[in-house]
Parts: structure tokens; sequence; C-alpha cells
């Protein structure tokens, strides 16, 4: 009986020996597959350091790699700059999405950082849900809700997919990021300027609700600041407000800026640097400036869009135009902007829109110039 006991124990001992070895060449042959090194070489007190925020979920490499089945292409979602967005399941069956930054992005730790602290203290219905973060040697990865609907640009500058949006839905997605952006600049417990607000960081789920999402650029401020100024300019060509363009001033009224391109954009499903044929102004906000002196700005809704109600849309064009105002202090607030899509109020006249205030009726050069001079301190800044 001592034998057949020693047989077995020995026996048993072999078997789990076996079966971790193998568990740990399995664990081995998935990070090599993936092109990320083992976790084991991380000092564990190196790896505590480098999580952004304790009570945020902390998702380990390899439950990623096999949710995304490897990162597959297959399961890319998009693809940017900041590195590619994958659709994964994870073992439960809940759907995310990954974000893989690139090791060449431009968003390094600190603006991974920053993402993860502001938007893990943010919870709206207009908001992308963070589910968590995962840090591995030089990979940085966030975990998001799954959107099935990706993102607005998808469909306001697709050609047949912009048809699916008649007016009450688009009017719906307008007052979604609306909402969205008040909730950041006054509603929240933190004050919260985004500074990359675009049809791209505006996501959809599955009822075609609105979710700003990409806070990698959003910045903090406190309760009584009202603006602040940086010498590293960031942000998309095309949504930046003057002020932040050309000398690094940003604020509330900056986001206010970036919304009321977006809500040009949705009524007209034209993107805010597409050059218009028969239009003197090089972009959308021009476009729809000469078309509202005309008398004319109906002339800039989409054809596809169905089912409008023409003081309703006016009204929209009329508020996008008072938000992309050259001066910011003419800018209305998020919350004046929500009164006044919710309200018939009477409306103020807008003043001339930013980069078109140097542009004269006939004169090609004047308003070329205006609109040059940002667009090169701009791009000179990114």
């Amino acid at each position: 009986m001592v034998i057949l006991g020693v047989i077995i124990f020995f026996t048993i001992t072999f078997i789990a020996y076996w079966f971790v070895k193998r568990k740990r060449k399995g664990h081995r042959k998935l990070l090599s597959n993936a092109n990320i090194t083992s976790q084991a070489s991380i000092p564990a007190e190196k790896l505590e350091e480098s999580k952004p925020r304790p009570d945020l979920p902390f998702f380990d490499i390899t439950t990623l790699i096999t949710a995304t089945d490897n990162f597959a292409t297959r399961n890319m979602l998009g693809q940017g700059g900041f590195g590619s967005v994958y659709k994964g399941q994870l073992v439960n069956g809940q759907e995310i999405a990954v974000k893989r930054l690139s090791k060449h992005s431009g968003q390094g730790m600190q603006e991974f950082k920053n993402e993860v602290m502001v938007i893990a203290k943010l919870q709206h219905r207009n908001l992308v849900r963070l589910l968590g973060c995962c840090i591995h040697k030089e990979e940085k990865m966030l975990i998001y809700e799954y959107l099935p609907n990706k993102s607005l640009d998808q469909f306001i500058f697709d050609a047949t997919r912009r048809a699916d949006l008649d007016w009450s839905k688009r009017f719906e997605i307008i007052c979604g990021i609306a909402r969205g952006i008040l909730y950041l600049h006054q509603d929240s417990r933190l004050k919260i300027i985004h500074r990359d607000l675009k049809a791209s960081n505006v996501l959809l789920d599955a009822s075609m609700n609105t979710k700003i999402s990409d806070f990698g650029m959003a910045k903090i401020f406190g309760e009584d600041q009202i603006q602040a100024k940086t010498s590293r300019i960031v942000g998309t060509y095309g949504y930046m407000s003057p002020e932040y363009a050309m000398h690094g001033l940003y604020s509330t009224k900056s986001d206010v800026f970036s919304f009321g391109v977006l809500l040009l954009e949705i009524i007209s499903s034209r993107k805010s640097t597409e050059c218009i044929n028969g239009s003197h102004f090089p972009n959308l906000i021009g476009h729809v400036w000469e078309l509202w002196n005309d008398g004319k700005v109906l002339d800039i809704v989409d054809p596809l869009c169905q089912s409008f109600s023409t003081d309703e849309v006016s009204r929209g064009i009329h508020i996008g135009l008072l938000c992309v105002q050259e001066a910011a202090t003419e800018r209305p607030t998020m919350s004046d902007v929500i009164f006044m899509l919710a309200n018939e109020t009477t409306l103020p006249l807008p003043n001339t829109p930013a980069f078109t205030s140097h542009y004269a009726d006939s004169s090609k050069s004047s308003g070329a110039i205006s609109w040059n001079r940002v667009s090169i301190t701009a791009l000179e800044g990114r």
C-alpha cells in the first residue's frame, strides 16, 4: 500500500509539473506571435508604478491577445497615427474595443496616463466608457466598451450610409454631442477641455446614441480658470479655433468652436476642410457664411437628409455660425447652445466667422492669406 501511495503521489506531481510547463510554453508562444516580450522580465514594482490608476481594472496582456485572436487583421476596427483599434471578446462573452497605441505615435506615456485619469473619473451617457487599460513594456492599450456603429465620420461622409441619417437622427446626434461637452465643461466633478473634438472622435452605439471619445489631449481646468496657453499645439486641422491654432490659447470656447464645425458638417455631410465648387472660400465655414449673407443658407443641407424642418435646420446652421465666430468671447457657452437648440428663442446675429475675417467679397488674396496663416501655424505646431 505504501509503495502504491508513493507511485500515485509521484504520478500526480509529474502531471501537475507537465501541465504548468505546457501552460507557460503556450503563454510564451502567444506573446511571441503578438510580437510582445514576456512579462516575466518586468520587475513587479516597475509594473505597479506604471499603472495610471489603482482603482481602474488592469488587463493582462494574454487576456487581450486571446480576446482579439492575436490582434488579427480581420478584427481591426480602425487605424490612425495613434495606432490601431481592435474588436475583441472576453471569455464571459463581453465585446470590447482595444486601442493599441503605436510605439511611434505622438501619444506617449504622459498622454496615455492623461486619457486614463480623465476618462476614468467621468460617467455620462454621451461619453464612451473606459473598461480598463494594459501597460506591458512598451505596449500601451486602452480597453473600451464596443460600439457597433463605430464613428460619426463613417456615416456623414459616406456616399450611401449618410442616407440612413434623416434630420431627426442628425438632430439627436447634435444634441448628444452638446450634452457630452456640457458635462465636461460644467456638470462633471472636473472642468475638462477636450481639445480634439471631431467627427471621428464621436462614436455611435447600437441605437445610434452619441459617445464622445479620445481624451488623450484633454486638459483639466481649475474651477475658476478661464483659459490656458501652450506652445505644443495638438489637435486636428479644420476643427481648431483660431486663437488656439495661432497662439496656443485654449478654453471651453475652443471646444465650442469645434462643436460648431461638427454641427455644420452633420447638416451638410461635407468635411470642414472641403473646397466647394463655386465658393470663394476654401473651407466649409466660409462657404456657409457666404450662403448666409446671400440668403441661401439652406443650400448647404445634405440633399440625402430627409424630412427636415426648414426652421429647425436654419436654426441649427445659425447656432453653428455663432459657435465659429472669430472672437472667442462672442461664442456662446455649451449651456447657451443647448438652450438654443431646445427653444425657439430669438438668436443673435452671428459675426464674421473665423478664417474669413480678412476676406473681401471678390478678393482671393486676403482671404487666402488669413487661412494660410492659420494652417501653417497649426501644421508647424503638430
